[in-house]
């Protein structure tokens, strides 16, 4: 039995056993008669070592949890020293939790090699204009990055064809919105440039609530391993409060690595986390046994300002979403307010990209809806330039008759195909040029144009 396995069956059995019903009642008592005050204390005295009870159970469950999640000294070796070959080849980095290590892998399109390059700045590969300089540099996760596809096939590259200039590519495979900022002002210290994009992807928002991304990702035997990183910096929020708290990477050094394969260290560092109280209760929900996280949940919920009554697991997980999507919106809400100050401060000035999973893509075509719409009020509100690549599909599959499946399937692989990152690159040049000053040889109206050979004026 592997590892992974019996962890999470020493797991499932700690949850089955935990939920007899004078433990998951925490109803109060009705009230009694004069003559019974005695029996009454002996009984608040019984319920106080119910619930010292129920909270030991629950460290115990934790604790259970976590140590599902553990990494092993093999895998902190592999991260150290740059061989962890997950989806594209990784590495630890202190600060920012992990970065991208050169490499070639067989998931592009028809089954192609995707190779990937990096120069000496951490950026990826310039292919186009690479001899001049670069006054675009971008930021953002894997559809940033532009996973499964080759250097010279980015959407970056595209652009940089079409500007006839250079275009940065500083994305890394698994970033959250916070990470990205970070990045950005590390990397502008050393590389920097006038013009930021910053492509915020779906699940990016949540991402910077996880402290450690292992929490939600259990059994190292998973086909989705990639989820499996190291620790990152990451943020603490309360939307209802207006809380909003910076945290650096909990693992800061290479030796400090070595900490993800201590359970008592995994505890005490994560007992109290926001996202491990609602991965917890959903794991409890597959166990069959969601009871047993109402009274935490509502509690928690109404610490983040909403009020619910939860008595069933449908109602749980509305408000286990609703809890992670509110967290979500309003960090990535306070992170763009910090990117906007660093730009002015610094005489930058930003463009943000919002791109979709195909998931969300496909219900925006068929329902017409998304998630994410107090982000674009706000982006809206804030008057910040920005892409939406959500209405970008609903236009471009307009001029369409087929179906939604068939459609996507031009444009996405699980990333973005070569002709995705093309629909990317040219639903952002219009805002980007827009910005650009002075504007890039391509459009630029003060340069010669010529029909003939090379240098000859157009009659």
């Amino acid at each position: 039995m592997s590892q992974g396995n019996s962890r999470m069956i020493r797991f499932a059995v700690t949850a089955l056993v935990l939920c007899s019903p004078a433990i998951c009642n925490f109803n109060g008592a009705s009230p009694r008669p004069a003559g019974q005050i005695g029996q009454g204390r002996a009984s608040r005295s019984d319920h106080s070592k119910q619930i010292a009870g129920a909270d030991q159970r629950t460290a115990d469950l934790t604790k259970e949890y976590l140590e599902s999640v553990l990494f092993t000294r093999e895998e902190v070796k592999d991260w150290l020293e740059g061989r962890m070959n997950l989806y594209i080849p990784e590495r630890y980095d202190g600060q920012m939790g992990w970065a991208h290590v050169a490499g070639r892998h067989q998931h592009g399109i028809d089954k192609s090699i995707a190779t990937y390059t990096y120069d000496p700045s951490g950026a990826r590969h310039m292919v186009a204009y690479r001899d001049k300089t670069c006054r675009i540099n971008t930021y953002g996760n894997s559809f940033t990055h532009c996973d499964q596809v080759s250097d010279g096939e980015t959407w970056q590259e595209i652009l940089a064809s079409h500007l006839c200039e250079p275009v940065r590519n500083f994305g890394v495979s698994g970033y959250s919105v916070y990470q990205m900022y970070l990045r950005m002002k590390r990397e502008e210290m050393k590389t920097p440039a006038r013009y930021i994009v910053m492509n915020i992807y779906s699940d990016d928002h949540r991402r910077s609530l996880f402290g450690w991304a292992s929490i939600g990702m259990p059994d190292p035997s998973h086909q989705r391993k990639l989820q499996r990183r190291p620790t990152a910096p990451f943020v603490k929020v309360n939307p209802s409060t207006g809380e909003f708290l910076e945290y650096e990477n909990p693992c800061p050094r290479p030796d400090a690595l070595y900490n993800l394969t201590d359970l008592n260290w995994a505890y005490e560092n994560f007992k109290d986390d926001f996202v491990l109280k609602i991965v917890l209760a959903r794991e409890m929900a597959k166990q069959g046994t969601p009871e047993k996280s109402y009274a935490e949940i509502m509690k928690l919920a109404q610490e983040h300002g909403i009020g619910t009554q939860i008595d069933n697991v449908e109602v749980l997980n509305k408000t286990l979403d609703s809890l992670l999507m509110r967290a979500a919106l309003f960090a990535s809400m306070r992170i763009v307010e910090k990117v906007e100050e660093y730009a002015k401060t610094h005489g930058k000035k930003v463009l943000y990209v919002l791109s979709y999973v195909q998931r969300d893509t496909a219900k925006a075509l068929k329902e017409g809806r998304r998630f994410d719409q107090e982000f674009i009020d706000f982006l809206q509100r804030k008057r910040l330039p920005y892409v939406d690549l959500l209405e970008a599909h609903k236009a471009d599959f307009a001029q369409f008759n087929i179906g939604i499946e068939e459609y996507l399937k031009r444009y996405y692989m699980g990333h973005y195909k070569p002709l995705g990152n093309m629909f990317t690159a040219f639903s952002l040049k219009g805002q980007l040029v827009d910005m650009l000053e002075p504007k890039p040889t391509s459009y630029d109206e003060l340069v010669k144009v010529t029909d003939g050979p090379a240098g000859t004026p157009k009659k």
